[in-house]
């Protein structure tokens, strides 16, 4: 009689009730995509009024085709300022957006729907279309607000050390993100699985240095040095298991990912203020483990 038996470890997928696995992948935070549905809907729009506009002429045609056109650039410039107002919210330091999208996500809006009026009247008429333009900037704006327009940052730091913040933030944000991009290439559920754990651990530090950035110098390394080394060591493990599927460089990559999270999480833990020194040796063994991955670090 034979019997099966479960097979686990501490990187089995399956293995819900291990309890070695980092608090990350136990409890970790739902993303949802601040776009919504309120936002997709808007390309339709563009849509419908090509398709109800080839029997009016070329003229009310050509206006049609404008009027889609402003309208597709509101609702892609809309979907792109509610990620970034997304992300200025997540932050405790952050700048406002360099283009504020949701006012010319509305402006455009406004214009789409005038050229879509006047690509509908029978005979001209400049005060309809603008009413209705006035009117649907209005609600557009209304719907979804505008950008942020100031900076977001803490008390008592000078605007230098903010915007000092923000950068570091900014590239550690987008190391991360490709990061979590370059994953997919491996096509494997469990690298990228402890992959969103590391990822939880090093946002854990950028949000630290974003409440008390007065150590950031001594973060910044973690943030920008080896972050980047790290997303130079996933890059290669996922274009050679993409190829290969080669369980060693699996398990190289996991480990990796260990050593760094480890490393992350003990920065975080140690006060940002004082004992620099005390983070030599975890910061050398850090270096070494990303050389032997073929990562130079200058």
């Amino acid at each position: 009689m034979s019997v099966a038996k479960r097979y686990g470890g501490k990187y089995s997928t399956n293995d819900s009730a291990d309890t070695s696995l980092p608090q990350g992948s136990r409890a970790r935070r739902i993303e949802v995509d601040p776009v919504g549905g309120r936002a997709n809907v808007l390309f339709v729009p563009a849509i419908v009024l090509i398709a109800t506009s080839f029997s009016g002429g070329p003229v009310s045609l050509l206006l049609a085709l404008l009027g889609a056109l402003s309208l597709t650039m509101a609702a892609w410039l809309l979907r792109n300022g509610l990620r970034a107002q997304a992300a200025y919210d997540a932050r405790k330091v952050a700048r406002r957006p360099a283009l504020p999208r949701k006012i010319f996500a509305a402006a455009f809006s406004g214009i789409g729907t005038a050229l879509a009026v006047t690509a509908h009247l029978d005979g001209f008429d400049i005060v309809a279309p603008v009413i209705y333009g006035i009117v649907a900037t209005g609600l557009h704006i209304a719907a979804f607000g505008l950008d942020p327009m100031r900076h977001k940052g803490m008390d008592g730091v000078d605007t230098f050390q903010q915007d000092r913040v923000a950068r570091v933030v900014d590239e550690a944000e987008k190391h991360l993100g490709t990061m979590r991009e370059t994953i997919v290439r491996a096509n494997d559920r469990q690298s990228a699985a402890r992959l969103e754990d590391f990822i939880d651990t090093a946002r854990e530090l950028i949000r630290t240095v974003e409440e008390d950035p007065r150590d950031l110098t001594a973060a910044r390394k973690f943030l920008g040095v080896y972050l980047k080394g790290a997303r130079d060591a996933t890059a290669k493990f996922a274009d050679i298991y993409a190829r290969t599927r080669d369980t060693q460089a699996r398990t190289d990559y996991l480990a990796l990912l260990d050593d760094l999270e480890k490393n992350f999480a003990a920065r975080n833990r140690k006060s940002l203020l004082d004992d620099r020194s005390d983070l030599t040796i975890e910061i050398d063994v850090l270096r070494e483990r990303l050389s032997r991955e073929g990562v130079r670090l200058e």
